[in-house]
């Protein structure tokens, strides 16, 4: 499950945080896409991966560089790839979101809730410690408390 961070002085020092998720996925994750990489991109784009670095678009099926994917897709796919950094959430959707906190591993940080409605569990960690939460009503909860 994913961790979440709601404070950037909460992110341990040996994590490093990635605020700019298009720079870092065009620089770093695209080189490493593999298959874990198409459903993700289909689900969240609706477009499908056809090279290393070219893709279907969904849009009358033209091809398209694969730094044109959305930045929710691209944020998704850096989490994936990168599970040992912390990545910013802020500019995810709802369809990447709903895969975000799906995976296994991985971090994210918000200082505002982003929640799907259909979340599964996640840890959150924050100066009181780290805690798993399942519940959409005690996620928010926890978001907007301002101990």
């Amino acid at each position: 499950m994913i961790t979440i961070f709601k404070t950037k002085k909460d992110i341990p020092s040996n994590l490093d945080y990635v605020e700019l998720n298009d720079v870092f996925f065009n620089q770093n994750t695209a080189s490493k896409l593999d298959d874990r990489a198409n459903a993700i991109v289909e689900k969240i784009d609706a477009s499908k991966l056809i090279g290393k670095y070219k893709m279907e678009s969904k849009f009358n099926g033209v091809t398209l560089d694969i730094d044109c994917l959305s930045t929710g897709c691209k944020t998704v796919l850096n989490v994936l790839y990168f599970p040992d950094k912390v990545f910013c959430l802020k500019e995810c959707g709802y369809n990447a979101l709903a895969i975000l906190y799906g995976l296994e591993t991985g971090a994210v940080y918000s200082d505002y809730a982003i929640i799907p409605f259909d979340m599964n569990e996640v840890k959150v960690s924050d100066k009181n410690g780290v805690k798993v939460i399942s519940d959409y009503e005690e996620l928010k909860e926890w978001w907007n408390n301002e101990e």
